[in-house]
């Protein structure tokens, strides 16, 4: 079973958003300017809607992909795609050159499985990518009342891979050991006492690169969505973890 949080007030600090994604609008997280220097347009898994992906997609750009907790992964018992690569790698020696082991911004990848639901057809449309993102945030909703094997059976009963929906993996520790948009998000839903699944996707700009911050926030103002820095999130949960 899932490993049940005791019972801490969410913090003011981060309570508007959490009230926010709880309703189902999106918000945007800046992680940090000495990391990817990046802002994502996030939203709850469970709340996705055709008109949220097509949000993501044509205001942010980048690369939309489903966030959940480690606990969450090892109870599922889904692999990182570092490791699939790996063991690949005596049938196809090419992938020991090429699986990356180092990256610029970071030390782990948390790249994890491609999944396609069951009931969509290419799984690329907006109506499908919503289906299939709201099934996982459903998945993680649901899961501190499954066990292990009523939780499994539903994931596959749902899901079969390759797909075009991809999974990312929050550290363990979250933001005590990573401070990714992964863990930056997965945290909040935690803080939040959300469910535990958010679906990010970078915001990128005109030039070819990132979204800058400040622009990022002038995006946020125009729409009335909120906007929060690593910063205040990382400092909540310091406080939060520790209580």
């Amino acid at each position: 079973m899932m490993k049940v949080e005791p019972h801490r007030p969410v913090p003011a600090e981060l309570a508007p958003a959490v009230r926010a994604l709880e309703s189902g609008e999106p918000i945007l997280i800046f992680d940090a300017p000495d990391r990817e220097g990046e802002t994502d347009l996030i939203i709850l898994s469970e709340r996705a809607t055709p008109e949220l992906i097509r949000l993501l997609r044509k205001d942010a750009g980048g690369w939309i992909c489903t966030a959940i907790s480690d606990e969450l992964r090892v109870r599922l018992g889904l692999p990182y795609y570092a490791d699939l690569l790996q063991a690949g790698e005596p049938e196809y020696p090419i992938l020991r050159d090429l699986r990356r082991e180092q990256l610029r911004y970071d030390t782990r990848s948390p790249f994890g499985l491609h999944v396609h639901h069951r009931t969509t057809y290419t799984g690329i449309p907006d109506n499908d990518r919503a289906t299939g993102v709201r099934a996982l945030g459903e998945i993680a909703r649901d899961a501190a009342r499954l066990s292990d094997a009523d939780l499994r059976r539903r994931f596959v009963g749902e899901f079969s891979s390759p797909g075009h929906l991809p999974i990312i993996y929050a550290a363990p520790k979250l933001l005590s050991e990573r401070k990714g948009h992964t863990e930056l998000s997965v945290s909040l839903t935690r803080m939040g006492r959300l469910s535990e699944s958010a679906t990010v996707c970078e915001m990128l700009g005109d030039s070819g690169g990132a979204r800058g911050p400040d622009a990022a926030r002038q995006y946020a103002e125009t729409h009335g969505f909120e906007f929060l820095d690593g910063t205040t999130i990382l400092g909540a949960w310091r406080a939060w973890s520790s209580a």
